[in-house]
């Protein structure tokens, strides 16, 4: 009696690991990410309006040195690929609460992006929800990901920043094999 419910047992649960082994095989949803980001001139930006072409979301915050370095190569691959079918945005991952330590107006935003020399679009993730929602991981700030014309995140994020690395030189062959 012992042997038979035990052999049930088996059964049931190798029946529910081939069904969940199945369900992970579906692949990649045909919709892609979807996310709405807020611009600091206002204006917003959605993944459904970015469909047909290729979308880099370079992730960054002002208070970073880091990405201080990061929108000099951001700006380069964005004049890079002008023209191409490619968006390029930096998107600020600083607070818009004001009692937070990370806190920055978007005055503040088009400050750094004057300083920096920073001509693309600048969005706001305040509180990390399309940054989780890509992947990266959460030390890794600032971060890029590239998203392909029909809306699906293309390979890996890149986390981190190589500060004597060349960003158009390490993203072309991505870009390229995308458009």
């Amino acid at each position: 009696m012992l042997n038979q419910s035990l052999r049930k047992l088996t059964g049931l649960t190798f029946a529910a690991l081939l069904a969940v082994a199945q369900l992970g095989f579906a692949g990649p949803a045909a919709s892609g990410v979807d996310f709405s980001l807020r611009a600091i001139d206002g204006n917003g930006v959605s993944s459904a309006s970015l469909r047909g072409d290729v979308v880099v979301l370079a992730f960054g915050a002002s208070w970073l040195p880091l990405s201080r370095e990061q929108v000099q190569g951001v700006q380069k691959l964005a004049d890079e690929y002008a023209g191409r079918k490619v968006r390029v945005f930096w998107v600020s991952t600083d607070s818009e609460a004001p009692k937070s330590r990370n806190y920055a107006t978007d005055d503040q935003l088009r400050a750094f992006a004057r300083k920096h020399a920073l001509k693309v679009t600048v969005l706001r993730d305040p509180d990390g929800t399309v940054f989780k929602q890509m992947g990266v991981d959460g030390n890794q700030l600032p971060a890029i990901v590239i998203i392909d014309r029909q809306g699906n995140i293309a390979g890996e994020p890149l986390g981190g920043l190589d500060p004597e690395g060349n960003l158009v030189q390490q993203l072309a062959g991505r870009l390229n094999a995308l458009l």
